[in-house]
């Protein structure tokens, strides 16, 4: 991570909508290959996009409930970078993510999180911890009294944030980064230009 708060884009599937996340100057983009997603691409669609990517821009691949040998290949032959690991993925997941060289992102609700002992989060052998919404996608940002000293760790505030929101929910929250999705749609599932370097704008506005 650089001095500057994380940023990534995610769900995209488009060379227009990674090459605006690209030049407003985000730090990730996202592609998801969790099932049932408006937003689910292909291998074939995600490595075109992939190799669109300058150096030092993270490729996140995001998964929910796929065994761990399935990701890591796709993942490799995609050219990924970074997986995000969203769902009940079991703590040896994210070692064997680690252990083929990638970089980790643990994605949880953060009411789950809370309810985790301290026992069972120090079981999971991740980069970044990404906390979202109760109900992806739903809009609902994390309420700031619920988490507050709750994390002793690197973090990414994820759900409900747009480019209207996203500088009051930081300085709030002080995540070490932000994951947008729907909030830079113009409709579910499709990524918005605009909406995409308005966001990165306000937060880097943030310094």
């Amino acid at each position: 991570m650089t001095d500057q708060r994380w940023i990534k884009i995610c769900g995209l599937s488009t060379p227009d909508t990674v090459d605006a996340a690209v030049d407003a100057g985000a730090d990730a983009v996202g592609f998801v290959f969790a099932a049932n997603s408006p937003r689910t691409v292909t291998a074939d669609l995600a490595k075109e996009l992939v190799e669109r990517l300058p150096d030092g821009i993270d490729a996140v691949g995001v998964f929910r409930d796929q065994k761990i040998d399935e990701v890591v290949g796709i993942a490799s032959e995609v050219g990924l970078t970074t997986l995000q690991l969203h769902g009940g993925e079991a703590a040896s997941d994210f070692a064997r993510a680690r252990d083929a060289g990638f970089f980790t992102i643990r994605a949880i609700a953060a009411e789950d999180y809370l309810r985790e002992t301290p026992e069972q989060r120090a079981a999971y052998d991740h980069d970044l911890l990404l906390l979202d919404a109760t109900v992806p996608g739903s809009g609902r940002l994390i309420d700031p009294a619920s988490i507050e000293g709750a994390i002793d760790e690197a973090w990414i505030l994820a759900g409900g944030l747009t480019p209207a929101n996203v500088v009051a929910a930081v300085e709030a929250l002080d995540p070490d980064g932000v994951d947008v999705s729907s909030g830079v749609e113009s409709e579910r599932g499709v990524k918005d230009p605009a909406k995409i370097r308005a966001f990165i704008e306000a937060v880097r506005s943030l310094g």
